[in-house]
């Protein structure tokens, strides 16, 4: 066994893992795993800066997760940052803030890069089901990109295409600087289209419609999976290999985007970081769904996060 640490700075938010793993036996062993929602990519797609309340953010939950890697002795760190330190001009300034807390330098991956560490994490255990046929679909909705990768027990095509729930919320669903609660019909269009166009770009890649099972990843998805299961708090155990009808992704996603910001955080497992974003993100589920002609999306809290970890180990 490797004591390794990961972590995975995204457009949203920034997740730790210390994980003890054993490469002969494919066995990794969480020992801790955390989440913060810090908002990196804020006005990223409007400014091409990471904001510096945004950087502050980060650089907290750095620190944070700096001590929690001391106290379990991990042996070795890997940090990986994704589409919004990807897009910033000032992405130097977050460069050197990791560096002075953490020790690391920041990798800043390609999105073909961030779809083979999805893939890896989101499968490993599922290679060996019956129930579940290949090729896989991964997709990994994040805050600035969704990542597709195709695959049987290695990814054969990926591609990241720049629509995220926090990129399509700033980009259609804000007014006077406000989130508009809730969108009006024109709004929706205006989401829809731009998945739309970017699923034509991913197909120029990725065989999407190939694939025999789905398999989604990320805060949006998991998030669909808890208020799917009426979950009364956000439950990993529960959530993890759940699986989600077309229509039940369909009737969320049409309820979230008719509902105010009041009562999407009234919903008992809904992290407050996600209540504005949270529509966008399933928005960009029911499109995918709807393109490949999925009957279900399997749910993995196993992600890129693990695929960093793998790497590392």
């Amino acid at each position: 066994m490797t004591r390794v640490a990961a972590i995975d700075c995204g457009t949203n938010s920034i997740r730790l893992l210390v994980a003890d793993a054993d490469p002969a036996s494919g066995e990794l062993v969480d020992l801790e795993r955390r989440m913060t929602i810090v908002r990196l990519g804020q006005g990223v797609d409007r400014t091409g800066r990471l904001a510096p309340e945004a950087l502050q953010r980060t650089f907290a939950a750095c620190r944070e997760y700096a001590a929690v890697i001391k106290e379990l002795g991990a042996e070795r760190l890997r940090f990986v940052a994704t589409s919004a330190s990807r897009d910033a001009e000032n992405r130097d300034e977050f460069v050197r803030g990791v560096m002075d807390i953490l020790g690391v330098e920041p990798e800043v991956i390609s999105g073909d890069q961030e779809a083979e560490f999805s893939f890896t994490g989101a499968t490993k255990e599922l290679l060996g089901r019956d129930d579940l046929a290949k090729p896989f679909l991964v997709v990994d909705i994040g805050g600035g990109s969704t990542e597709f990768v195709v695959g049987d027990d290695h990814v054969r095509a990926a591609r990241s295409v720049d629509i995220g729930c926090v990129r399509m919320t700033e980009r259609h669903l804000v007014r006077d600087g406000a989130v508009v609660d809730p969108p009006g019909p024109e709004e929706i269009a205006a989401v829809r289209a731009d998945i739309e166009a970017a699923l034509d770009l991913a197909e120029r890649t990725v065989p999407l419609r190939e694939a025999h099972t789905l398999v989604g990843l990320a805060g949006s998805v998991t998030t669909l999976s808890a208020i799917a299961q009426d979950l009364p708090a956000y439950d990993s155990t529960a959530i993890h290999h759940s699986r989600i009808p077309y229509e039940r992704v369909r009737e969320i996603t049409e309820e979230l985007l008719r509902s105010t910001h009041a009562e999407r955080a009234a919903i008992p497992s809904m992290h407050p970081g996600r209540v504005d974003v949270i529509a966008a993100g399933a928005l960009v589920l029911l499109a995918i769904m709807e393109r490949i002609g999925a009957a279900e999306v399997v749910v993995s809290e196993h992600d890129i996060l693990d695929g960093i970890a793998w790497s590392v180990a």
